[in-house]
């Protein structure tokens, strides 16, 4: 049987909340495992799921040193950096 152990908790972007704070929304926080007797790790996003006035589920994975672009929305099936998601975020009040 796998065993996991959480090492980090994720904690949600507060820029983010700030700019969906108008929407009916839910966070989920994320988490780093590590597979035990391995080095192998696990990582969990941070799941922002917006249900009002639009239906949009925004994944942030913990950033490493290749990847410049943490957040992944699915309904777009792409990755965004924070300026352009928070540009995205902005045109959905409108």
């Amino acid at each position: 049987m796998l065993e996991f152990k959480t090492i980090e908790t994720l904690k949600p972007n507060t820029e983010i909340l700030e700019v969906i704070k108008d929407y009916t929304y839910k966070v989920k926080k994320g988490t780093v495992k590590n597979l035990t007797c391995t080095n192998l790790q696990v990582i969990e996003p941070t799941e922002y799921l917006i249900t009002y006035p639009t239906t949009l589920t925004i994944l942030e994975y913990k950033v490493n040193e290749i990847s410049n672009k943490p957040f992944f929305v699915k309904e777009h099936n792409q990755k965004y950096s924070l300026s352009e998601i928070t540009q995205i975020l902005k045109k959905l009040k409108f």
